[in-house]
């Protein structure tokens, strides 16, 4: 009576390890789409912050918003262009963008209006996951009043 010894074949293992491919590479693909989803609810979520700034700015200073906004700094209502306030009152630090950078003014951004778009991510577009871009601003905000 000889020993015998109960094993895999090569046919076995090479389909499991094809299985286990498949598996990982679904896994890739679902974590990258949900990075670029995550990044551009981040950029959405910054904009509205950068819109609720603005408009506190315009209902503090008399009507007007920023003659120019710093992306890489504050927004900070001034005495100086705030008549009324007793002190400075900085209303955001500005985020960056979730890729590094600043978000930008298109178009007009002074006293009277703005809008503000994250950076570009290429190709015109400003979301990973959404088309939006140069021509059709969706993504981007623009002053409520």
């Amino acid at each position: 009576m000889g020993l015998r010894f109960k094993s895999f074949t090569l046919l076995e293992m090479l389909v499991v390890i094809g299985i286990i491919g498949i598996l990982i590479s679904l896994g890739v693909s679902s974590y990258s789409t949900a990075q670029r989803k995550s990044r551009d609810a981040k950029r959405k979520s910054d904009l509205k912050i950068i819109q609720n700034a603005l408009e506190q700015y315009y209902s503090i200073c008399g009507g007007k918003y920023p003659s120019s906004i710093n992306f890489s700094g504050t927004i900070t209502a001034t005495t100086t262009d705030c008549p009324g306030l007793a002190s400075d009152v900085t209303l955001i630090s500005m985020p960056t963008d979730p890729l590094g950078g600043n978000y930008q003014c298109v178009g007009t951004c002074n006293a009277s209006a703005y809008t503000i778009c994250p950076k570009n991510v290429g190709g015109g577009r400003f979301l990973e996951t959404e088309n939006c871009n140069s021509t059709n601003k969706s993504c981007c905000i623009s002053n409520l009043q």
